[in-house]
């Protein structure tokens, strides 16, 4: 038993994390200077995935074939996105303004000391709406590359899966290539992904180290409402969309729980986009789907951002003693949905995006960031496990409303657990789109 335990990465992730925190806790100054562990592994990580969006996406879309099935598709997971980040919005609102983790802080915020947030309010500067959807359009499709936006790569990926699908069988050649350098960036992944152990140690040791148990209880309350309220969005919200569909939320979780201890030490779901495409398949989910929902719901599909964002802001609020008005909420919430699309899977990216909404309320004092910079890091891991739980539920449930998933492969997954060392089972998109094709010969032919 205690051999097959030992295989799972998970066990060694688990053990680095209670390490970590062990070490930097007793040995502060060393603990301090093992933050590029999971610097350099977020980096590795970043390095390949915007490649990996690319390909996936271009062949994902390319073997659904028709556009209308494309359009369908895409559309279902706008609309499922934004109903269901406004719900998170909507819930953290809700706790927040219940348990008021922030009153009697009594923060004045000509008083506090804001060098420590000039970095993210700088950057949270070109954040506005206007710039949002401008910022949509790469400038060149290198600079997307090179800067690692997944916002630009994917809307670059859609448009040309589509102009690939469009040539039909000239485009095949290509297609077939592009799923070939997929699969490789798929192992390359593979490689980087067994140093998670390592990056886990360090993140959690710099982050014990830094902080300290005692310089946390200021804004422990905040950080226990984060995490009450993601858990409360998992189990109540998505628990009961996957139980209505007829899946199970714990045998789900009990699937990816591998990636799930990754993300917890690493606190960047980007860290297992493969990973996850690859459980996602191996559960009974249309290849198509996989790669088009997934990597989109990265971007679009931020729930565990969305809670932190709203909940963050109202704490400021109460912290600095700034009355809203009920007007003044649901703007905060109106905002968090747009400024949200911007928080993708990196770590810190959701701190300022907060900027970025405080800013553009100009009524809460972006001052008051100050109040949860100490525990951002902490919290960082509820925003991406939250983020990464919701969008391999959202992809499960787009694919049983197009009727792509697999019961029967999904139960025999389930109950058998998921395989030691994943796969990556790719379907030649040739065949892919051979199979689309006589299928919309079946119908018309009906």
């Amino acid at each position: 038993m205690r051999k097959s335990i030992f295989r799972h990465l998970y066990t060694w992730v688990v053990l680095a994390i209670i390490l970590g925190a062990v070490f930097g806790y007793c040995f502060p100054a060393a603990g301090a200077n093992l933050k590029p562990l999971g610097d350099g592994f977020i980096k590795l990580i970043r390095m390949v995935v915007t490649p990996i969006i690319f390909t996936t996406v271009v062949v994902g879309i390319a073997g659904m074939g028709s556009f209308k099935r494309i359009g369908r598709v895409g559309l279902k997971a706008i609309v499922y996105f934004e109903v269901v980040t406004t719900l998170a919005l909507v819930i953290g609102w809700a706790v927040v303004k219940w348990i008021q983790p922030g009153a009697g802080v009594n923060a004045d915020p000509a008083t506090l000391d804001t060098k420590s947030i000039q970095n993210y309010v700088t950057h949270s500067q070109s954040h506005g709406l206007v710039e949002f959807f401008l910022n949509i359009i790469p400038s060149s499709i290198v600079d997307a590359f090179a800067r690692g936006d997944i916002v630009q790569v994917l809307f670059f990926s859609v448009l040309f899966g589509f102009a690939l699908s469009a040539m039909g069988e000239r485009g095949r050649p290509l297609v077939q290539t592009l799923e070939q350098l997929a699969e490789a960036f798929m192992k390359l992944i593979g490689f980087i992904v067994k140093l998670a152990p390592v990056a886990a140690f360090g993140a959690i040791a710099y982050t014990t180290a830094s902080l300290g148990f005692e310089a946390l209880k200021a804004q422990l309350h905040l950080m226990l409402c984060v995490y009450l309220t993601c858990i409360v969005f998992i189990v109540a919200l998505l628990g009961g969309l996957l139980a209505l569909n007829g899946v199970s939320l714990w045998r789900y979780l009990k699937f990816i729980r591998e990636e799930i201890f990754i993300v917890l030490g690493t606190a960047s779901s980007e860290s297992v986009l493969p990973r996850m495409m690859t459980r996602l398949e191996q559960l009974g989910c249309s290849q198509p789907i996989v790669r088009l929902v997934l990597p989109a719901g990265y971007s679009f599909n931020m729930d565990g951002s969305c809670i932190y964002l709203t909940m963050a802001a109202i704490f400021i609020a109460q912290a600095t003693n700034t009355h809203l008005t009920i007007w003044q909420e649901l703007s905060v919430i109106i905002i968090c949905l747009v400024t949200s699309k911007g928080a993708a899977g990196v770590v810190g990216s959701a701190f300022i995006v907060l900027a970025a909404t405080l800013a553009s309320l100009k009524t809460i004092p972006v001052e008051g960031m100050v109040l949860i910079l100490g525990v951002d890091r902490l919290m960082a891991e509820a925003r991406a496990v939250t983020n990464l739980i919701g969008n391999g539920a959202a992809t499960i449930l787009i694919s049983k409303w197009e009727n792509e998933f697999d019961a029967v492969k999904a139960e025999a997954m389930l109950r058998a657990g998921p395989p030691a060392v994943p796969e990556t089972p790719l379907v030649h998109a040739p065949d892919a789109l051979a199979a689309n094709a006589a299928e919309e010969l079946r119908e018309r032919g009906k």
